[in-house]
């Protein structure tokens, strides 16, 4: 039986990062959908799947030249016109069209600080740098566009049609019982929701690492955990990263009952990609279009929305029950390019920071401990401001901080764990609470919230249960040895006694026409080099594998990794994610510069199968 179940046409799914053509137009398909668990619910309408449209292109040249402050620009091929202002590597962007009645607007000579713009039919005035009309006062926001870096660090201004698809059918709120609503949290990025008489189920990893060995739960789940998976009607998994799709736990799932129905977006790369490597049995999963109500029950519909940043694996999700929404972001970086709904019942979203090798992996030229420290705790600064901006723009009555709750508790990964301060949710509750009245939850495993009490009443003692005095929260022990087990057993393959692999594996791989050198470097658990263990160049530019670098001038990383991580991630043609993002590599460069391409390649484009290895196995015998 088929696992996979999409309302999408067979057409092939054209990705909004192919841009070829500078200063054109492209729009990705229209495709007409509608998902429903029960096809005779009254009242439905068809709908048309949420797209993108391009409306200008900008090359990396035009993309520096941007100004700081306002910029004008014009679209020469459909004459259309646009306004970006460039506050240092911020960019916001909107149609230069006045939303009274249709003016241009031109640069307001009256503005000495260099952010308003006017209309001129009826004077009206635009401060680019919030998109708030300042003239008349409290009137309008601007529509803005989303400004996205394509893969050459161009820069792209898209606009999402419909820009709010959760108006479309609205609903009213009705009135809610207590008890009839409740989110109860496992760990990390799962929760488990009970709607009316349905089950719902975010993100469900409960038990294994994530990231090959780099990340494991900080939070003990609940001991039932398994039962109220097997009890959900359904699961949303947001992306493809092993901190949301855990293949360990959905395998223990699968077990009890494969024919669980699984909801993911339409992604560029499957979400789930590789499950027939995976030898998890799971036969209903649903591939649903953005943008488009899925109904439940008369009650209950959900809806899955891209991320703007990473279109191609990121999505959020919107659950209304009874016309209450409950928002979750998960990790989007400019969910639905921005654009969310206000004043939801509940919204969550991530907080901690923390998930990426960068800067703590790195090593040479400024990357000093006390460069680290300092960059660190910038960034987890400008996090926590940023989330909290984002809470009190949209006024959702609750939040809740999750998707942080990770930690790198193997013995090896000592330096990282020490080095990757995260942020501290209740810092940023408390950070929320003074600029706004909005309520937030921190949660603990098996905690439960019931809506309906804290809609009514956020000081109700029942609004919030906490799990029984005495339960365990933090994990203080892990289950090492089975997984490792499971990449060290890829450090003796076969494939890995024939140097000809490299050549295999890169080929395989398919990126190319590049200008960068990098050293590959097989090491023991400290990162020295491991015995009788591999070291080689790979020159992208033509994909040659020289024996020393080359004359010409060229940038040059060099990526230390461990030998059971990367062995086990070229024998199953998986992502590099396990290595970057698990920290199971370090690295140098030189210049100091972001191969965007050739990371982008690795760790999102690589082939949706594996290298043939029997075949390789074969012709080397």
């Amino acid at each position: 039986m088929n696992a996979f179940h999409s309302p999408i046409s067979s057409k092939q799914k054209v990705s909004r990062r192919r841009w070829v053509v500078i200063l054109s137009v492209t729009v990705r398909p229209v495709r007409s959908c509608f998902v429903l668990f029960d096809p005779f619910l009254p009242g439905m309408e068809q709908s048309i799947e949420q797209t993108t449209e391009v409306l200008l292109c900008l090359s990396p040249g035009e993309a520096a030249d941007l100004k700081e402050g306002i910029n004008f620009l014009r679209n020469k091929k459909t004459g259309k016109d646009f306004i970006l202002y460039k506050n240092k590597n911020r960019v916001r962007a909107c149609k230069n069209v006045c939303k009274h009645q249709g003016g241009l607007f031109i640069k307001d000579i009256e503005d000495l600080d260099g952010r308003s713009v006017r209309c001129t039919k009826h004077n009206w005035r635009l401060d680019v740098s919030t998109m708030k009309y300042v003239n008349p006062p409290g009137s309008f926001c601007q529509d803005e566009l989303v400004v996205e870096m394509d893969e050459e660090n161009g820069l792209l201004l898209l606009e999402l049609n419909p820009p709010n698809p959760w108006d479309s059918e609205p609903r009213s709120p009705e009135h809610l019982a207590f008890g009839e609503v409740q989110i109860t949290y496992l760990t990390h990025a799962c929760m488990d929701l009970k709607l009316g008489d349905k089950r719902m189920v975010f993100d469900p990893w409960l038990t294994g690492p994530a990231f090959a060995r780099g990340w494991w739960l900080l939070h003990e789940p609940p001991s039932d955990w398994l039962e109220r998976l097997c009890q959900a009607d359904l699961i949303y998994i947001s992306h493809m990263h092993s901190d949301h799709l855990s293949y360990p736990t959905l395998k223990e799932l699968a077990a009890r009952r494969p024919d669980i129905p699984i909801y993911v977006g339409n992604t560029e790369r499957p979400v789930f990609w590789n499950l027939n490597q995976s030898g998890v049995q799971l036969t209903n999963i649903n591939i649903v279009p953005f943008g488009i109500w899925q109904q439940v029950d008369k009650n209950l519909r959900f809806m899955i929305l891209m991320d703007g940043v990473h279109p191609e694996m990121d999505t959020c999700i919107i659950v209304e029950y009874k016309g209450h929404k409950i928002l979750n972001t998960v990790d989007c970086t400019r969910p639905n390019g921005g654009r969310l709904p206000e004043k939801v019942a509940l919204m969550m979203s991530d907080f901690a920071g923390g998930a990426s090798g960068f800067p703590m992996t790195f090593s040479g030229g400024k990357f000093t401990e006390e460069w680290k420290a300092q960059f660190i705790k910038a960034e987890r600064k400008k996090l926590l401001n940023y989330k909290a901006r984002l809470v009190k723009d949209l006024q959702p009555r609750i939040y809740c901080p999750f998707a942080g709750y990770f930690v790198e508790s193997h013995p090896s990964d000592k330096y990282i764990k020490e080095t990757n301060i995260k942020n501290d949710p209740n810092e940023l509750n408390s950070l929320i609470k003074k600029n706004s009245d909005v309520v937030t939850w921190t949660p603990r495993p098996g905690a439960t919230l019931d809506l309906s009490r804290m809609l009514k009443d956020p000081t109700d003692s029942k609004g919030i249960i906490e799990p029984p005095e005495g339960t365990k929260i933090y994990k203080d022990s892990w289950d090492f040895e089975p997984y490792l087990n499971i990449l060290n057993a890829a450090v003796g393959d076969e494939i890995f006694l024939h140097s000809s692999w490299i050549k295999e594996y890169f080929t395989w791989a398919g990126f190319k026409d590049y200008n960068l050198v990098v050293r590959m470097i097989e090491t023991d658990e400290d990162f020295s080099p491991f015995p009788g263990g591999y070291d080689y160049l790979v020159d992208f530019l033509d994909l040659s594998f020289p024996k020393e670098r080359p004359s010409r001038e060229h940038p040059y990383e060099e990526i230390r990794s461990r030998v059971d991580v990367i062995r086990h991630v070229v024998k199953n043609g998986l992502l590099w994610d396990d290595l970057y993002i698990g920290f199971q590599t370090r690295l140098q460069r030189s210049p100091d510069i972001y191969h965007h391409l050739f990371w982008n390649h690795f760790q999102i484009k690589l082939p949706l199968t594996p290298p043939n290895w029997r075949s390789f196995l074969m012709h080397c015998g």
